[in-house]
């Protein structure tokens, strides 16, 4: 049986009713009154708007905001009313969102936004603009607090509300068919392509982390509440994530190029068999927020012996920028929270076209070794395949580093390292026994901390 559907079409309190086991709803801050007929820029009319409104949908604000349950963790939930003008951002919204804010820092809570919203209120002029500052400014001091801050997109997500709630919180979830974009539907350009606008062409951008049927989105939130939703304390306290054991060979490679072989085989154990032997379950974001998305990587939390994890996992394909860039991103969602790591790393090395050196394969690769050097959280790495210079060490923790025996780690692939040295392809072999790159010989050289047995 399904759960209840939070439709993009349901009012605010339906749409909280939805997603939630219960609610109790939070007092609007006063008003403090005094302000001059039609709102601060005297727009004709405008009294009139929100009387119609108010009358309309029963609300007095575009926002309602609550502590609720979601599957036994709670939190502080915003959801928007679009029928009220548009579900736009004015002053006593303003004020409203603020208030949730500090009620989640308060409490010690994550904070699940509901969004439908068409923007700024135009009859309240730089006024209501002026709001988009106040939301950013409150969202960054739940993030300094170590806050989650989880936003489902309704339709539409448009303008200021998308540009701070929405975009700005860790994990972004979108329904089907949603309207997503800056630019509402009234003011892009006439030929616009609409699937940029859309849920779906947002997360293929790397912009949403992922779209989830309406009648899936209760679940889904309950996992993310409660994989994000614990109380902590501060990241250093927190254990690290246990190393996985070696789910492939159990013996150690006899040479180098035994390493490469084993490490190369297609049916090798990859990420995903890892991931589902750890956890008991996960949730995964996806994307870098900055128009890229990069499959060959896996980036999210999960439950291992009963507490949160974090993961970044290699699929042994090139590690493309986005790639980088989103798990640079879960190394410091992953820090902010309070939540140890695990990488698996498991690829031949970062990807080295055109195409990758255009879209900033260095700074991402920089990005990506700054975030784990930075971590406060502990890191644990272990080196599941092939194990390709720079593109791998970028996502392994600097002395925390174990390998499975079915591994290699090289500062370059034997075969390449030949041909620099103007070795014959008859060399290779001998070549990677010279980088000393199997599991043993890298023990040995201090490079890992201890090779993981089998299962």
């Amino acid at each position: 049986m399904h759960d209840p559907m939070p439709s993009m079409r349901l009012t605010a309190r339906q749409a909280m009713a939805a997603v939630s086991d219960a609610y109790t709803e939070a007092p609007p801050p006063t008003d403090p009154g005094g302000g001059g007929p039609d709102g601060p820029l005297g727009w004709h009319g405008y009294d009139d708007s929100r009387a119609r409104a108010r009358a309309r949908t029963g609300e007095d604000e575009s926002v309602v905001t609550a502590v609720a349950t979601l599957g036994g963790t709670e939190v502080v939930l915003v959801s928007f009313e679009f029928g009220y003008l548009g579900g736009s951002l004015g002053e006593r919204t303003g004020d409203r969102l603020v208030a949730a804010y500090a009620l989640a820092r308060e409490r010690r809570l994550p904070l699940v936004s509901l969004i439908a919203t068409g923007g700024s209120r135009m009859q309240e002029g730089m006024r209501a603009l002026t709001q988009l500052q106040r939301v950013a400014g409150e969202s960054a001091r739940n993030r300094a607090a170590g806050l989650a801050q989880i936003a489902v997109l309704r339709d539409p997500t448009t303008g200021g509300g998308w540009a701070t709630l929405g975009a700005g919180a860790d994990v972004i979830l979108a329904l089907p068919g949603a309207q997503v974009g800056f630019a509402g539907s009234r003011v892009r350009p006439a030929d616009a392509d609409p699937y940029a606008y859309s849920a779906e062409g947002q997360l293929a951008a790397g912009h949403v982390d992922a779209v989830v049927p309406a009648d899936e989105m209760r679940a889904t939130l309950r996992r993310w509440v409660k994989l994000l939703g614990a109380k902590r304390t501060s990241g250093a306290a927190a254990a690290p994530a246990p190393a996985p054991s070696a789910l492939g060979a159990g013996d150690l490679p006899a040479t180098g190029w035994d390493a490469v072989v084993r490490a190369r085989a297609p049916r090798r154990p990859r990420a995903e068999a890892y991931l589902r032997a750890y956890f008991d379950d996960r949730e995964e974001i996806g994307g870098d927020r900055c128009g890229g998305v990069d499959n060959g990587i896996r980036c999210g939390f999960g439950h291992h012996d009963g507490r949160t994890i974090a993961f970044v996992a290699q699929c042994g394909t090139a590690t493309r920028p986005a790639g980088f860039r989103t798990a640079a991103r879960l190394v410091h969602l992953a820090d902010r929270l309070g939540i140890p790591l695990l990488t698996l790393v498991d690829t031949p090395g970062a990807a080295n076209d055109a195409a990758a050196e255009r879209a900033g394969a260095g700074a991402a690769i920089a990005d990506a070794f700054a975030a784990l050097a930075s971590a406060r959280v502990p890191v644990t790495s272990l080196l599941i395949g092939e194990g390709g210079s720079g593109g791998a060490l970028a996502l392994a923790a600097p002395g925390r580093l174990w390998a499975t025996p079915d591994s290699y780690f090289s500062v370059i692939a034997p075969e390449p390292a030949a041909a620099i040295l103007k070795r014959g392809p008859q060399e290779v072999h001998h070549t990677a026994d010279e980088l000393r790159i199997r599991p043993q010989d890298l023990l040995e050289l201090g490079v890992i901390r201890g090779i993981v047995p089998a299962r």
